[in-house]
């Protein structure tokens, strides 16, 4: 007979890896649970491009009462307990705000994911005529594998700025009455050179050209008839023309909306869960909050994180900062320099960002006891990076605790993962850019299948999950 078990170690963990937590669910959360997941899903949809994520997360901040940062600035007025404010970086970066009761030198509760996604670019020189058919070039941007994409529905997400400042948005491709596009793949037939090649090697990264068209235009003189055409079409419908390419940003990605995945819908598939699925959890954990938190809560949505948080607009630059030191401004903190140091070094934060999943179909590359598995709840990891830790930010026992803690109080289920076995690879995340001020930080997410790939798949229960945990994280008084 198994010994007695005391009443601590018989209280219901919401970590334990042997039961799906769809099992634990309390009655009535199914139903937020599923209201949640489609409010997303809509988001996922619409949301293909860091632009497109920022300008949504804004409009529905400002839907709540949220106030730029740097209007209230200019206006002077105070900051209060309670009071909600958001700063733009190029209209791709986001800082969100709800001040706190307590002072902003004791810390901020922090949740930063980010918007950015694996997909192709368009390069600065795009459009060309080759065999008697317009193609795009293209430059993948992040870790893809590139054999994925090709040979699937594919849409154009973007901006063109001309010379004269006006902004022209592009989108084709996602209604239904619209034109996708696609990047052709080899006949099995005339493959046996490609089917030879390392997977890495089948499709180089200069054969990632995009079918853009094959109608030649009757009206010219000109070698590339169908080029011209196009050009046409695209002057037609937008106003630019082609030296406009040099000032775009044109985005190619999977066309499609994100759908319920699996015969029992307890599954999302989708392109971008990496990582606006963690990023819409945190804004949604934000904007849901109903009372004024005892420590002020933010959060950021961030760029270029898919290759290496770099650039204005990435975790690596001063953005975070300079948005909080412009909060304490207008709080009237003295002695500016010190309290933001203080402000920071004394802050916590969840790094928002996905982890992998066990998946049966390859189950070599999982530390079996240490693997997230579908549904079973938020993957915490308490350190990321590659084979010996490198490149990570370890989070600490004492913070671990209180993570598990403010989970447990507020019944979310969450799970223990790493990033594969040890020596398999590996992955980072923007922790150790915040960790640099000698923060708490650990890294908090959705466990994927298919990362990175041009569709992926989470769980619903894991997507829910973690919007209660970042919801709970921002509410903690501790």
């Amino acid at each position: 007979m198994s010994p007695k078990k005391s009443a601590a170690t018989a209280k219901t963990s919401f970590s334990r890896r042997d039961e799906n937590a769809y099992l634990a669910l309390k009655k009535g959360e199914e139903r937020k649970l599923e209201a949640y997941c489609r409010e997303y899903m809509d988001f996922l949809s619409a949301a293909k491009t860091e632009r497109e994520a920022h300008d949504l997360a804004v409009a529905a901040a400002r839907a709540k009462g949220f106030r730029n940062l740097d209007e209230c600035l200019a206006a002077g007025k105070p900051l209060e307990p309670g009071t909600k404010v958001y700063r733009s970086c190029r209209g791709k970066t986001l800082f969100l705000a709800v001040v706190g009761k307590k002072p902003l030198a004791e810390g901020l509760h922090i949740v930063g994911g980010h918007t950015d996604s694996p997909r192709l670019d368009a390069k600065p020189n795009p459009l060309y005529e080759d065999g008697e058919v317009a193609l795009l070039d293209t430059h993948y941007y992040g870790g893809i594998k590139k054999y994925q994409w090709v040979a699937l529905p594919l849409a154009l997400h973007g901006v063109v700025v001309k010379t004269t400042g006006e902004t022209v948005t592009v989108n084709i491709g996602e209604d239904l009455a619209d034109p996708v596009f696609v990047i052709t793949d080899l006949l099995p037939h005339l493959g046996k050179d490609q089917a030879e090649k390392k997977l890495a090697e089948a499709i180089p990264g200069e054969g990632l050209n995009v079918l853009f068209g094959s109608r030649p235009s009757p009206d010219t003189e000109e070698k590339d008839k169908v080029k011209h055409r196009l050009l046409g079409l695209l002057h037609e419908r937008y106003g630019i023309v082609e030296e406009d390419f040099v000032s775009a940003e044109l985005e190619i990605v999977p066309a499609g909306p994100a759908r319920e995945l699996g015969l029992d819908r307890s599954m999302i598939l989708g392109y971008g869960h990496d990582d606006r699925i963690c990023a819409y959890a945190g804004l949604r954990g934000l904007l849901d909050l109903t009372e004024t938190p005892e420590y002020t809560a933010v959060v950021l949505l961030c760029d270029k994180e898919e290759i290496g948080s770099v650039g204005a607009t990435g975790m690596d630059s001063v953005f975070f900062e300079n948005s909080v030191a412009e909060l304490l401004a207008l709080g009237g903190e003295a002695r500016q320099e010190l309290v933001l140091r203080r402000c920071l070094e004394r802050s916590r934060m969840l790094s928002a960002d996905v982890n992998v999943l066990h998946d049966p179909n390859f189950p070599d590359v999982s530390s079996p006891n240490n693997a997230a598995r579908i549904n079973h709840g938020v993957a915490i990891a308490k350190y990321t990076g590659a084979r010996g830790k490198g490149g990570s930010s370890d989070a600490s026992a004492e913070f671990m605790a209180e993570i598990r803690r403010v989970f447990d109080a507020a019944g979310v289920a969450w799970q223990m993962a790493e990033l594969g076995k040890v020596d398999q690879g590996g992955g980072g995340t923007i922790a150790m850019f915040l960790a640099r001020y000698g923060m708490d930080v650990v890294d908090c997410g959705v466990g994927l299948f298919s990362m990175h790939a041009p569709w992926e798949v989470a769980g619903k229960l894991d997507t829910y999950m973690t919007y209660k945990a970042y919801h709970a994280f921002f509410a903690d008084a501790r």
